[in-house]
């Protein structure tokens, strides 16, 4: 130790007189300093800048802070975000909310380590949390406050060089400053009385006066849950900016699929002893087949539900023999050839082709546009789509065709009378200036769309309601029995109605399906502009133009040849056997040029693939007498009614040894593309009949059945096939 009388003579010393020449030399060296200012200003006095590192960071933190409202919130938000996601991701995952007493959510992070410095403790609003260390995270000001957070004021840390300089820059402001980012502790607050769910709450504490900094390390750790901050922050900042709350990096919920599509099962293996007769409606429809690419397109495999077969396979046009007049609007053809999935049974071919009315002999149209415009079709594949097919449809009109428009939200109403369809700019202007918005009164719509087609009505034409809607009804009639009864009453006044359903998540299948079958119209839906063309540009003929209405089928097998049989698809077509002859029995329309397929898989008698055990005590008898038509394998009826008519015609046709292939590639390209179509549709439903049925099989099938595909309709369906093999592991 230094002794203190030794100090006090050193204090009393005299100071040494100045000594003349160093006095001189620094005067010397001040004048040569002045000199070489005055020919040059770009040095300044003293030490050259940039020479000592401490200055150089002066420097540079002096320009960063001159520029921090334009710095901070872009650097918070590159660096911060991720940090801070990050950090909730791991405390909320490692450290699930523990419910209190008090009925509070608190956050519990026992084991976690204690945070180097405590930070004081603050008033808040809300109950504070229970004491618990805070996990070490390194991150930026603004990173730490998050949308689930009550803050915090930052932990002080070690004062640098930098620290000084800035706190006494910033010492003469007299303003109230700015705070910085405070550390983060989470509350959660139980749903309240109102129902709500939990939620989480985040209240800004103000920031601590200078006692109270200076009190800070007498608080206890566990009082606070405090995490460092990085870069330092200044209380006394005076540009600091607010931080903006954080979005959560959970994964957001799935938006609900509301779509309604009505369930069915498989058809059921018949025997033919106790259960000969087959009867069912026509379908036409196409909707299915666009609902399931859709589907494959976008990575899933579809719902089960959403695959009807017979859709599926009647999607594409079929080069069938047609009738050679409109006198009978169809025709008919059998064919009978093995099964490609199962080598002990064979495949009944049903396939009908309507008469192709020619452009210059369609009837006038009468067409009325029913144009869903509620809120829920306010999506890019709904209306903006929806006014596109309509403008297709609009260019494929005759001029003396008649085109009306009809909207409905919370309420219906007329957008466009009765237009000629000569006066195109007008029709498409009205489906331009289509806006959504508001609840969906479709039973109200309907109506008015009734009658506005009454109005304009065309005799010996076409008077046809179109549809177009998410199928969500939910003002007025919404029940689909309640529909059903309204469109069966209005569809004996001559006006048919057809629906094109539109997007996805709130489509209602299941209504579509049931007022466009009750309509006597086809039930089609969009999901792109080149499935509009089709439906309502390529296809317009048979859209538009019924050449036989309540088309029914009939087939009756022989028990001496067929054991057994059971429907491809079609289940939800199914007729009892006495409604074959009952023309007040509604079934499915054919439009002009229409094609229409059913595929039978048959058991013939003795093969070994039967699928029921027979009867132990004794067969039903099937012993036919040796009549003359004991060598049919089935007799198939036809039944419909013209477009005016109400009384109904029959078409019969057996079924025998001249109807079939001795192989399957002996049938026409045209069949052995349909039957692919219904392994795919078979296989899509996990039917067991083609269980063992690969997708590579199919894809052969339907490639080498290809044929002439102007359109791509088959090249799309191979497509098809290989995103379902993938998707379903390649079965």
């Amino acid at each position: 130790m230094v002794d203190d009388n030794e100090l006090e003579r050193l204090r009393d010393l005299a100071m040494p007189a100045p000594d003349g020449e160093a006095k001189a030399r620094a005067l010397a060296a001040a004048m040569r300093a002045f000199d070489l200012d005055e020919k040059s200003s770009a040095a300044t006095q003293g030490s050259p800048a940039g020479l000592r590192l401490t200055e150089r960071a002066q420097k540079l933190w002096r320009e960063i802070m001159q520029r921090k409202l334009i710095a901070t919130p872009a650097i918070t938000a590159l660096v911060a975000l991720p940090i801070a996601g990050y950090a909730a991701f791991e405390m909320l995952k490692e450290q699930p909310p523990v419910i209190t007493g008090n009925g509070k959510i608190t956050e519990t992070l026992a084991g976690k380590p204690v945070a180097q410095k405590p930070a004081p403790l603050q008033p808040a609003i809300n109950e504070p949390l229970a004491a618990a260390p805070a996990k070490e995270k390194k991150t930026d000001a603004g990173a730490e406050t998050r949308a689930n957070s009550q803050v915090a004021p930052a932990a002080p840390k070690p004062a640098t060089e930098v620290d000084a300089l800035l706190k006494q820059e910033a010492a003469p402001a007299t303003k109230p400053a700015l705070q910085p980012a405070p550390a983060e502790s989470r509350q959660l607050v139980a749903g309240g009385k109102d129902g709500s769910s939990n939620r989480v709450i985040m209240s800004m504490t103000p920031p601590p006066s200078v006692d109270e900094a200076e009190r800070a390390d007498q608080v206890p750790a566990g009082a606070a849950t405090t995490m460092p901050q990085s870069p330092p922050v200044m209380g006394d900042s005076k540009l600091m900016v607010q931080p903006a709350p954080m979005p959560s990096d959970r994964m957001l919920p799935q938006e609900e699929n509301r779509d309604r599509i009505e369930t069915f099962k498989t058809n059921p293996v018949h025997e033919t002893a106790q259960d000969p007769v087959s009867t069912f409606s026509i379908d036409v429809d196409t909707a299915s087949y666009s609902f399931v690419r859709r589907s494959l397109k976008e990575g899933t495999l579809p719902d089960p539900d959403t695959v009807r077969v017979e859709e599926m396979i009647n999607y594409f046009p079929y080069h069938w023999k047609g009738p050679d007049s409109a006198a009978t609007p169809f025709n008919s053809t059998v064919t009978v050839m093995p099964t490609p999935w199962n080598e002990h049974t064979k495949l009944m071919h049903v396939a009908i082709k309507g008469f192709d009315v020619k452009p210059t002999e369609q009837p006038k149209a009468n067409l009325v546009f029913l144009i869903d415009v509620s809120g829920s079709m306010d999506e890019p594949d709904k209306l903006p789509l929806l006014k596109s097919a309509f403008r297709l449809l609009v260019s494929k009109l005759k001029p003396d065709d008649t085109v009306s428009i009809v909207t409905y939200a919370g309420n219906a109403g007329t957008v466009l009378m009765p237009t000629k369809a000569a006066e195109k700019q007008k029709i498409l202007a009205a489906i331009d200036n289509l806006e959504p918005g508001g609840s969906t009164a479709g039973e109200e719509g309907i109506r008015e769309a009734y009658k506005l087609a009454q109005q304009s009505f065309v005799k010996d034409g076409v008077n046809r309601v179109m549809l177009a809607t998410d199928g969500d009804f939910n003002v007025g009639q919404t029940d689909n029995d309640d529909l059903k009864r309204l469109i069966e009453k209005e569809r004996k006044t001559g006006v048919f109605l057809s629906v094109f359903g539109f997007g996805r998540g709130n489509l209602n299948d299941q209504m579509i399906q049931t007022i466009a079958q009750n309509g006597n119209g086809t039930a089609a839906y969009i999901d792109t502009l080149a499935e509009a063309e089709k439906v309502l540009v390529e296809d317009a003929s048979s859209t538009l133009f019924t050449i036989a209405k309540d088309v029914k089928i009939q087939v009756e097998f022989n028990p001496a040849k067929v054991s057994e049989y059971r429907l491809v698809g079609y289940e939800t077509r199914a007729l009892k056997r006495e409604d074959f002859n009952n023309d007040r029995v509604d079934a499915g329309d054919i439009g002009s040029g229409h094609s229409v397929t059913a595929v039978y898989e048959i058991t013939p008698k003795g093969s070994g693939g039967e699928q029921v055990d027979p009867l132990r005590y004794g067969q039903a008898k099937v012993d036919n007498g040796g009549i003359a038509n004991a060598d049919e394998y089935a007799f198939v009826k036809i039944r419909y009614k013209l477009p005016d008519e109400n009384v109904s015609k029959l078409i019969t046709t057996p079924v025998n040894a001249a109807n079939e292939v001795k192989s399957f590639d002996a049938a026409g390209a045209d069949q052995r593309f349909s039957v692919a179509v219904a392994a795919f549709g078979q296989k899509l439903r996990d039917e067991d009949q083609t269980a063992n049925f690969g997708y590579d099989r199919i894809a052969e099938i339907a490639n080498a059945a290809r044929g002439a595909d102007p359109f791509g309709y088959r090249a799309e369906f191979l497509s098809l096939v290989r995103l379902a093999s993938s998707l379903d592991g390649n079965k």
